[in-house]
């Protein structure tokens, strides 16, 4: 079984190698005309398969179509890092949509919120101290 360091440096080379064939040689319009980023790459210990996690500046459903765009050429995406890398069997891919900058945007504004409600509160408090 593949070691922790051997895991991260494929996944280093696949991302590098992935992100190079969705600039370079894919023909979809819908990809080249939005910003997609891979913002990480799960590899299974046994390296046959791996959960790509994309992020884009797109709307969500936008998002959605482009994960589905990405997914069906996969076996293209596999093809050329075959011919591309050396490696024993390039993994099975799955293309996902990475929400977690999504989610970490929603709790920053509920914090902001929750900041602002604290001083609204603070304020009436001073303001009824004055008052007595």
């Amino acid at each position: 079984m593949p070691n922790n360091y051997r895991i991260a440096k494929i996944s280093s080379l696949l991302k590098k190698e992935i992100t190079l064939i969705l600039q370079n040689d894919l023909e979809n319009d819908l990809l080249r005309s939005n910003f997609i980023n891979i913002s990480k790459i799960e590899l299974s210990g046994d390296l046959q398969f791996c959960k790509i996690y994309i992020t884009s500046t797109a709307e969500e459903a936008i998002r959605k179509e482009i994960v589905e765009e990405l997914n069906l050429a996969k076996t293209y995406i596999r093809h050329t890092l075959g011919q591309r890398i050396e490696m024993r069997r390039v993994p099975e891919m799955t293309f996902k949509d990475d929400t977690v900058l999504e989610k970490g945007l929603s709790v920053l504004k509920l914090l902001a919120e929750l900041k602002n409600k604290k001083h609204n509160q603070d304020s009436k408090v001073e303001g009824n101290n004055k008052n007595v």
